[in-house]
This record gives C-alpha cells, structure tokens and sequence, in this order.
C-alpha cells in the first residue's frame, strides 16, 4: 500500500484489512476523476479529492457553479411533497422525537418536520445555507458532522439524504452516528447503491460520480460498517421510501411548459425498475436504508 493511499485505508470504517486498488477514471459528466476501490469491502473512492472549501461555496448552494446544487428554497412548496411523504414514512416506525438532519442545508425539510412535531436540529458544512438556515428559525450547527457537540444518544431519528457520499473520513462518520442516535433510533440513509446494476453496467461512465463525491457505497458493506456501531435491524428500500405521486409532484416544480409533463413516463418508468431485480440484483442503483440501533 502506498503511501498516497494511507489515507483512504485510516479513513475505511471496516476492520483496516483495506485493499485499496486503482478502478479507473471516469468517463462521464465529470471525466478523469480517479476511483479506488477496496477488494475486501467493496467500498470505493474519489483520490485524491479536492478541497471542500473550495466545493461547497456560495455558487454551489445557488446553483450557479459547474458542480452545484438545486437551491429549492423557491420551490419548497413541491419539494414538499416529498419531504411530507417520507416524514410520514418515518413515524411508521418511531414518535415524533427529537431529529437531526446531517446536510440540512437552507433548513426545508427540517422546517417540515417540525410540522409533524419534531423538534429539529440542522448540520451543515456550508455557513452560507447554514446561515440562512438559523436566520429563519432552524437550529443548524455549521461545520462537519464529527466536530459536533451533542451530547451522547441526543437523538431519536438522524437522516442523511443524498450526503453520505459527500463525507471524509466514513470510519469517523459511523462512529458519531453510532454516538448521537439514542438506543432503538432510527437512521436514514439515502445514496447510491453501487451493487444495483445500474452503477454495475455503466462503470466508469455512472453519472453519480461527482467531484464532491468522496466515497460510495452498497448495501452490503453499509450493513457492515453500521453493525460495527451498534446497528441491529435493516430495512432496505431498492427505490425510495415513499410513493410516486409525490416524486411526481415535485417534479412539477421545475416544470416550465405544458410538454415537461412528458418528463413524467421517463420518472415513472424509472421508479417502476427501481422496485424490480435480475439475477437477484436491483435494476437500478436508486436505495435508501432504514437502519435502527440495538
């Protein structure tokens, strides 16, 4: 193991017999990003990575930079729909506690929480949407998830949609999550699952590979990284966690002209596929966990 890789073998969450090997470079939206991959758990890597400083500026949060992300604040009210939904998938399985949304951004989804009787609590690397957040009454501690001060067990629900992926040091990460989540709390977990043959097929030219992407995962080695802290029971939604219509729905919100509604077959079609396998694998690569603490 070379040195240049050390850092990925301290950072594994698995029991460091890592085998870090060179995958290949990616040829799809972002070419030439470097990808290892562990033979021993399946886990893979964006190295080196670049500065998230540099990433997680104020044109990512506003859309404006080449990498970004979709600043919902002037469509809250569609992507609601999906946040209602998969809050009323959650109180299927817990009370309405005390809930931590790591990667909170500008605060909606935890706006709507509070709604069904949550009390809330933000993470976010971003002092720009974190800011903004704490401004408009949702408590956001602005940093990384492992310089957090909670107390021990504070939580009794923790959701991480579409973040994971963006995380160093995933060995630390589990180990807080372990942490901060009370015993019998409920975590979510929304990111790519790198067994469906979706990511398997496209290989290198997936289009989750993403500069802000540092580690990606499956459900395997999820699993067993989560087993490690203290995670007993496992309820794997291949898909999502909530309907359709409420995809649908959401959709609508970036919907410009009367043919957009076209775009619904191409959703639909692929939420159909994500609940379907072949030899035993899942079509798609579309996963959330549901994961409780023994």
């Amino acid at each position: 193991m070379t040195s240049q890789l050390q850092e990925l073998v301290d950072e594994c969450p698995s029991d460091r017999k890592c085998a870090w090997n060179f995958l290949y470079k990616t040829t799809g939206n972002f070419k030439d990003l470097p990808i290892y991959r562990c033979k021993n758990c399946l886990l893979q890597a964006l190295h080196p990575r670049p500065s998230q400083k540099e990433i997680y500026d104020e044109e990512y949060y506003t859309g404006k930079a080449e990498y970004s992300y979709i600043d919902e604040r002037e469509s809250e009210s569609f992507h609601a729909h999906v946040w209602d939904a998969r809050i009323k998938n959650i109180l299927k399985f817990t009370g309405p506690g005390v809930l931590l949304d790591v990667g909170s951004s500008f605060g909606g989804f935890l706006r709507r929480a509070k709604q069904f009787g949550f009390t809330v609590q933000g993470v976010e690397y971003s002092s720009f949407s974190g800011a903004y957040a704490n401004q408009n009454g949702i408590p956001t501690f602005i940093g990384k998830l492992t310089e957090v001060d909670f107390p021990k067990e504070s939580f009794d629900v923790i959701t991480m949609v579409e973040v994971l992926e963006h995380l160093e040091n995933p060995r630390e990460v589990f180990a807080t999550l372990g942490r901060l989540l009370k015993k019998g709390g409920l975590l979510l977990i929304q990111t790519a699952n790198f067994e469906g043959l979706q990511a398997v097929n496209e290989g290198a030219q997936y289009h989750y590979y993403l500069p802000g992407h540092l580690y990606y995962y499956c459900h395997q080695n999820l699993v067993q990284f989560l087993e490690r802290v203290g995670f007993t029971k496992f309820n794997p939604y291949f898909g999502v966690d909530f309907p359709l219509m409420a995809k649908l729905l959401k959709a609508r919100g970036d919907f410009q002209k009367v043919s957009d509604y076209q775009k619904w077959f191409k959703i639909s079609l692929y939420h159909i596929l994500s609940k379907m396998k072949k030899d035993g694998k899942p079509v798609t690569s579309s996963y959330v966990l549901y994961a409780t603490k023994g």
